[in-house]
């Protein structure tokens, strides 16, 4: 393709700030157009009265992923991000009053997991050396390329890929070889929710993500995780690279086989010779293209649980809190299917505190402390009765309450404000289909590879698509590593 055309992204997400790097690099005429005031689309940024909150990831994962986008992006990603490798990765907090430090010391962990369950901390060894296995095999084989075609995908080494990677079983059902304890079994299995997916129907191979964890590190950079969009943002201005603020986009303008640019909201039309689109891909067949076929049937897959999340800004800082606490919260299994087969929520929900002024004190006024409560939740789903003023109140008391339990029994006195989000306010500010934050399409094996909807349309030659909802998923790495793909696809016109 000539390097002089003029491309247009919708979206300056990750994905879209990513890929107008990639192909500024290459000599590319970008234009980008985002719907909203500022950059990063589901990894914005909110700052009130000096609290500092990231909107939707809080940690740095997979950092090997990040150098190799950053690399290729022409940037350094352990100069240009200041990060803090996170020790713990996070604490656990369990119903019966007990915790657990989610540790990369060794001697930490041994210590904890052989008096939890004598024996465990070989077994443990065991579960990430395999789980570590995984991520690899996962990247190099399915992840980390494109498939052209069908049968680049369908082959016999792919399904011994998919065997290996242990498909067949069930994340919960396979931790059980490894430890007999129940909250060892949940403390090593919770981190599908991640991606937005329920523990119990996901296979084994996601033990990649604690594994990951703890064979690279959970990172956070300085500024939060917003410094990633920053970082991009900063890369595409010095490249030439044209944001418009406050552009939402009407549609992709087709003629025949081909897409020829995108009408505005205002009327006006922009014309281009290569389309690429980072919003969310359901809304982009549903909303922005003709085939309203293709679109009831991305309607019609599997998503991934949404959020309702409370921002609060503390006058107070609570010690027993970590950079992030996970509460789980019994009965476990039962509020997995409250949120994901009933579409409802737990009377005790689980949830997890972001608390980043253990790391970064410029997130907080002076011995102020900021907290984001993430409270994972159904998706919107027409097909039930979901009041959700309603259950964003189950959601709140129910984490009060557990809180006071493990010994804040002040912290609703010391909330200076709140901010809450809903489901509904990801669908509306960031046309995520369903408000499926985590990422919108799941992660399901019949999702993923050539089966997860194709990073180039398939009939509009030079339309393509970046971002969590195409391959090869979503979480902020995957993400980079699609707008690689995406680019590459671009550059080689494959």
């Amino acid at each position: 393709m000539d390097k002089s055309k003029k491309a247009v992204i919708i979206g300056a997400g990750v994905g879209g700030l990513a890929t107008a790097v990639f192909l500024a690099r290459q000599g590319y005429d970008i234009e980008i157009y985002e719907k909203n005031a500022g950059p990063g689309g589901r990894c914005g940024q909110m700052v009130q009265d000096g609290h500092r909150f990231d909107l939707g990831a809080t940690i740095l994962l997979m950092p090997s992923l990040y150098r190799k986008v950053f690399s290729a992006l022409g940037l350094d990603m352990d100069k240009d991000l200041q990060t803090t490798s996170l020790e713990p990765v996070y604490k656990l907090f369990f119903s019966n009053g007990s915790d657990f430090r989610f540790s990369r010391d060794t001697e930490s962990m041994k210590s904890q997991l052989e008096t939890i369950e004598p024996g465990s901390f070989e077994q443990y060894n065991r579960y990430i050396k395999e789980g570590y296995g995984f991520f690899n095999l996962a990247i190099n084989g399915l992840l980390g390329k494109n498939f052209y075609h069908l049968f680049r995908f369908i082959n016999l080494k792919s399904i011994w890929l998919l065997i290996k990677l242990k498909t067949w079983i069930k994340h919960t059902t396979y931790i059980k070889r490894f430890f007999k304890d129940p909250h060892l079994q949940m403390a090593f299995t919770f981190q599908n929710i991640y991606v937005g997916q329920n523990p119990y129907k996901q296979p084994a191979f996601f033990s990649m993500l604690p594994a990951a964890e703890i064979m690279e590190g959970a990172l956070f950079p300085r500024g939060g995780m917003h410094g990633v969009v920053e970082k991009l943002l900063s890369k595409a201005s010095e490249l030439g690279v044209r944001i418009k603020y406050k552009k939402p986009v009407k549609r992709i303008i087709i003629n025949g086989k081909k897409a020829e640019g995108i009408l505005l909201e205002n009327g006006k039309t922009i014309k281009a010779d290569l389309v690429i689109a980072n919003a969310d891909l359901p809304y982009i067949y549903n909303e922005l293209l003709p085939d309203k076929n293709r679109a009831k049937g991305l309607i019609n897959r599997e998503y991934s649980c949404s959020a309702i999340v409370f921002h609060w800004g503390m006058d107070k800082v609570y010690p027993q809190l970590e950079h992030h606490s996970i509460f789980l919260n019994d009965p476990y299994k039962e509020g997995m299917e409250k949120i994901f087969d009933e579409k409802s929520l737990s009377e005790n929900p689980s949830f997890y505190i972001h608390a980043p002024v253990r790391t970064d004190k410029s997130a907080a006024p002076e011995n102020e402390d900021t907290l984001s409560i993430i409270v994972p939740a159904p998706q919107l789903d027409k097909n039930y009765d979901q009041d959700w003023q309603k259950l964003k109140q189950t959601a709140r008391k129910g984490v009060i309450e557990r809180l006071k339990e493990a010994g804040l029994e002040d912290i609703e006195d010391h909330i200076k404000f709140e901010v809450c989000y809903l489901p509904k306010t990801w669908e509306s500010s960031c046309n995520v289909t369903n408000g499926s934050v985590f990422g919108s399409l799941s992660h399901t094996i019949f999702q993923m590879g050539y089966f997860r909807p194709h990073n180039r349309h398939d009939k509009y030659k030079n339309l393509y698509f970046t971002g969590g909802s195409t391959h090869p998923g979503n979480g902020v790495p995957l993400v980079l590593l699609g707008a690689k793909l995406t680019s590459e696809r671009i550059i080689l016109n494959k």
